[in-house]
């Protein structure tokens, strides 16, 4: 995965263009202590604009929130790292202060009225459907910002906004004609499929050991923790019926049927007294908790687990993963108990000896000289090849190429209509195609089509404006960070 990744991370970023906030709800990613400079700081200048600490950690957080919503619970700090994120995300904040340089070059501004319209378009913000600002100084809080630097954010988004709209493309009926009969070629193939599957290869010890010592960074263990656990079963708190009514009168809001309507005392009785249970637990986990770190009490057992199998929910593991040696993580609670768990310590990713690696080096070193020989022979025998001949394909025919996947069938259309030559091979996982374009035609015009048509040639065009503007802009105002990438 961290290798497909590092090769598409500047499409996984988000794009110059869209810069909305979107943290609300998603919380808040940093790095620990600030290793830049103190809150309030500044990483970097473009042109007369500052990028403040808080303003750069917000850019690394989104993305971060990106990555870890792309792919779940595979994605964590130290993907992050070896993909660089921090120099990522202040690539990107360079880029946006160039924009909005830009911006303020050519007069244009952000008002307060602008910055308070749209903070009513967020829903966390509201209360009885109205804008409420004690809820919005909350949720801020608790996404660790303040109303100065989130206006601050919205200010910045909305001025990326106003550049973004001098450079609207809008095609003319005429080009999205002429663009579509293109896009959608039809073409008349011969094409024939060569399977990594086909091919046989001897696998030496000596080359074996050869290709882990070239690529042993790749073969890493786990990152593992040892743990000590106290477990709290869930407690009955034996509720009075006063207790029982008292908690109803005051969060009885919260107990709903499915269509909305609040549950009487009785419907609600069983979950008042499991929640009163839980409440009760949870006074005596802390209890407990307080005991442990005073090491008047002892934990139940002691296990280490690698990152991948922490058998707690990926909020509660991601507080394993962040704590420090000889920490003690707060009560959580999972399955009708609380767990307090110490992280005794935190084992490091370490290089596998070749005989730990062995199994999956053989795996990946096998796939290496298949891949090398099915390519040789696709080069060989391309020229003369003799396969299966289909007519009238086009981009869409995902599900008329036999033998292929209708993922890999699309790739190879893509490649197939993006070729240059007659004749050519397409490289797919684990296959090669051969294909010969036998005949060619344009295909006829469909309004139907004229969306997503007119979607591709503003997106081909703004990705060419984009590199063009930041090669000028980049050339225009000076920049000056205190920060390094690394290499």
């Amino acid at each position: 995965m961290i290798t497909w990744m590092q090769r598409h991370k500047k499409w996984l970023v988000i794009t110059i263009w869209i810069s909305t906030i979107a943290f609300v709800g998603a919380g808040f990613v940093g790095w620990g202590s600030y290793e830049y400079g103190k809150q309030g700081g500044v990483v970097a200048v473009v042109g007369d604009r500052e990028i403040s600490v808080e303003e750069y950690q917000q850019e690394y957080s989104n993305l971060y929130d990106q990555y870890s919503r792309m792919f779940g619970t595979m994605f964590n700090k130290e993907l992050a790292e070896q993909l660089k994120l921090k120099d990522v995300a202040l690539r990107q904040a360079l880029q946006k202060n160039l924009i909005m340089s830009y911006g303020d070059s050519l007069g244009l501004d952000v008002t307060n009225e602008e910055i308070a319209k749209e903070l009513l378009k967020y829903q966390a913000f509201t209360k009885d459907g109205k804008f409420d600002k004690e809820t919005y100084i909350r949720v801020l809080a608790q996404n660790r910002m303040t109303p100065k630097d989130f206006e601050e954010s919205l200010k910045r988004g909305l001025l990326l906004q106003k550049v973004q709209k001098l450079f609207e493309i809008n095609p003319t009926s005429n080009e999205i004609e002429n663009i579509s009969k293109l896009l959608f070629l039809e073409d008349d193939i011969s094409f024939k499929i060569l399977s990594i599957n086909d091919i046989s290869v001897d696998l030496k010890d000596d080359e074996l050991k050869k290709y882990w010592e070239e690529n042993k960074n790749s073969y890493m263990s786990e990152v593992s923790y040892d743990l000590q656990i106290k477990e709290i079963p869930l407690a009955s708190a034996n509720p009075t019926e006063d207790e029982i009514k008292t908690h109803y009168e005051k969060f009885k809001i919260d107990y709903k049927h499915e269509d909305g309507k609040i549950k009487s005392l009785e419907e609600a009785r069983e979950q008042i007294i499991k929640d009163l249970d839980e409440k009760f637990t949870k006074t005596e986990a802390l209890k407990i908790y307080l005991k442990l770190k005073k090491d008047e009490d002892k934990f139940d057992l002691t296990q280490n687990f690698v990152q991948t199998q922490l058998p707690y929910s990926s909020e509660n593991n991601l507080k394993i993963e962040e704590s420090k040696d000889l920490e003690i993580v707060k009560p959580f609670f999972e399955n009708n108990k609380y767990y307090i768990v110490k992280v005794v310590k935190k084992n490091p990713s370490i290089t596998l000896t070749f005989e730990q690696a062995l199994v999956q080096v053989k795996t990946d070193f096998e796939k290496v000289l298949k891949s090398k020989k099915l390519e040789e022979i696709a080069n060989s025998t391309l020229k003369d090849f003799k396969g299966e001949e289909i007519s009238g394909i086009t981009r869409e025919s995902i599900t008329k190429i036999p033998g292929l996947e209708q993922q890999e069938a699309a790739k190879f259309l893509n490649q197939l209509f993006s070729a240059t030559t007659k004749e050519g091979i397409v490289k797919l996982d684990n296959k090669i195609v051969l294909f010969r374009i036998n005949n060619s035609k344009m295909a006829d015009y469909n309004k139907t089509k004229d969306d997503v048509v007119k979607g591709t040639i503003i997106q081909l065009q703004e990705e060419e404006l984009m590199l063009n503007l930041m090669k000028k802009l980049e050339n225009t105002f000076t920049i000056q960070s205190s920060i390094q990438e690394k290499e």
